[in-house]
């Protein structure tokens, strides 16, 4: 069994932040940020891409008030929300979840870092013929 699906069931203690029949919301245990909490759906899928729209939209929907509660409650100086699709993208768990990471100027709370930087030219014709 999944460690999600363990929280979910009781057998391991979490730190839970909010609960209704579909989700859990629990602080994550190694976090990356003052705050950092994990959004999941009771129901196990594996990733984004298998779960249903109905838990999708809950999910999302929890999220963004949890998100809300965050940065009224932590003071924080934004939020990123973000799910990882297959270890090349960092999953760790195979069952679906959204991180929820207050991000802080204070970087004494904040060891996130997210860099954009440009890839080789993009031939958008060639790209969207594969993805249509």
């Amino acid at each position: 069994m999944c460690v999600f699906c363990s929280i979910v069931k009781g057998d391991i203690p979490s730190n839970k932040l909010y609960e209704d029949d579909m989700v859990i919301a629990f602080f994550d245990i190694n976090p990356t940020s003052y705050g950092h909490c994990l959004v999941v759906p009771k129901e196990h899928c594996d990733s984004f891409l298998d779960c249903p729209t109905k838990t999708l939209d809950h999910v999302f929907e929890v999220a963004q008030k949890l998100a809300n509660v965050l940065e009224e409650k932590l003071g924080c100086d934004g939020i990123n929300v973000l799910t990882n699709i297959h270890e090349a993208a960092g999953q760790s768990v195979n069952h679906f979840h959204v991180h929820l990471i207050p991000r802080y100027a204070n970087k004494d709370h904040d060891s996130v870092t997210i860099e954009f930087g440009e890839i080789e030219k993009v031939n958008f014709e060639d790209l969207l013929s594969k993805v249509k």
